[in-house]
């Protein structure tokens, strides 16, 4: 059964000409660091004169006070309520490398991380550790553990410190609690069974048998322990398997295209069936001239475009104001080439959650929306927080932009006689 408001699009789309552009600024929102936030910091000119034609406004991903993961935040903004629609993340960047997963496969999503002498986990990510010595590390486990009792395992680099692990075997459960404390100072957590059926504690079982294993193997490998900080266990998130989504074409009458690099975001375009363009995925950060490269090749097959940028979430958990005031203004720069190859009729910009540089992590704050069409009521405001709260827009939640995009676009039909 469809869900609010994706029952409610469902009833009331229809076929028209006109093509959205949804960016995802991920992690956007802030909190004043010195008087201002790094949107406020930033020099936008050009999301600054979108802003003038634009209703402005705040969203809520999840409710009130919850901070949520990337996942459940770009499902809600995709139209899929996340207290009804969920998957693990592990799923997400299983299908964002490319992997196609069968009926009896777990996913899960691993971290490389920093364990102190006392046990605690001194850096969730080992210094965000290079892709290249990822894969190094990948390679030498895989060599050192490929069944765990009757249960084949597979391992994957995703990108930097993040890896993908694939359970494949009878008798598996996707409910399982991540091993990752959250936060440095603490000691990993066990991989425990969320329910009490067989399946989910088979799982939790095997997880933390690989975790035993994997972290035996890094601390006896040479190229892990010259890294600093040396990457000397693995932290296991987002464990599930593969659900089975509403296609978001097919509930919205648009043909609907993905302009992602990181491994998540790809995933979670694929899991509600959007189109991913070819990208050249080589290279690291935003790779921005190969995301307009594919907008200016591709854009135009397509009614709406997501376009995501991640590196503003990163800088945040860093804590590097300026590092995601420079994202920003990267954005910002190529915004005029991204709206002249796709020529949108109407614009959503926005991020999936906030990662406030003081907090360095995701958090429970509103974030600032923009969003431009023929229809819009005009604020005539810089695209910021401030302004935000004050824009005609109001207080929203994420899983209500879809049908405010729709019905500027003139893709809904009136409800009701």
């Amino acid at each position: 059964m469809l869900r609010y408001p994706m029952n409610l699009i469902a009833q009331l789309a229809v076929e028209a000409r006109s093509r959205v552009l949804f960016v995802v600024l991920d992690g956007i929102g802030d909190v004043a660091v010195g008087g201002r936030t790094p949107l406020e910091a930033a020099n936008t000119p050009n999301m600054d004169a979108l802003a003038e034609e634009a209703s402005l406004g705040l969203s809520t991903p999840v409710a009130p006070g919850v901070a949520p993961g990337s996942g459940p935040g770009h499902l809600a903004l995709f139209g899929y309520d996340p207290l009804h629609y969920s998957v693990g993340r592990g799923v997400l960047s299983a299908l964002g490398i490319g992997l196609d997963l069968a009926s009896n496969e777990v996913a899960a999503r691993g971290n490389f991380a920093t364990l102190a002498g006392d046990g605690t986990v001194s850096d969730r990510r080992a210094g965000r550790i290079p892709t290249a010595l990822n894969e190094q590390l990948i390679a030498r486990l895989q060599e050192e553990i490929r069944r765990i009792e009757d249960v084949d395992v597979r391992l994957y680099t995703e990108a930097e410190y993040r890896f993908v692990l694939v359970l494949s075997g009878p008798g598996l459960g996707g409910k399982v609690r991540d091993t990752d404390p959250g936060r440095v100072g603490l000691a990993p957590l066990p991989a425990t069974p969320l329910t009490e059926t067989p399946e989910d504690a088979k799982t939790a079982r095997v997880l933390n048998e690989f975790i035993r294993r994997a972290t035996q193997v890094l601390h006896e490998l040479p190229e892990a322990r010259r890294h600093t900080p040396p990457p000397n266990t693995v932290l296991v998130r987002g464990v599930d398997r593969l659900p089975d989504m509403p296609r978001f074409g097919e509930i919205t009458k648009m043909r609907a295209g993905a302009v992602a690099v990181y491994p998540m975001y790809r995933g979670v375009a694929r899991l509600v069936g959007m189109e991913l363009l070819p990208i050249d995925l080589s290279g690291t950060g935003e790779r921005t001239p190969a995301k307009l490269d594919a907008c200016r090749r591709h854009a135009r097959e397509y009614d709406y475009i997501y376009f995501h940028v991640k590196k503003t979430d990163s800088y945040g958990e860093d804590g590097d104001f300026e590092g995601k005031v420079s994202v920003i203004e990267e954005f910002d720069r190529s915004l005029p080439e991204l709206l002249e190859a796709f020529e949108p009729d109407v614009v959503l910009i926005t991020g999936d959650h906030s990662t406030p540089v003081p907090l360095r992590a995701h958090s429970w704050h509103p974030l600032p929306v923009l969003l431009r069409g023929p229809h819009v009521r005009r604020d005539g405001r810089r695209f910021t927080e401030a302004n935000c709260r004050a824009g005609s827009l109001g207080h929203v939640r994420h899983v209500d932009l879809l049908p405010l995009v729709m019905a500027n676009a003139g893709r809904l039909a009136r409800f009701g006689a």
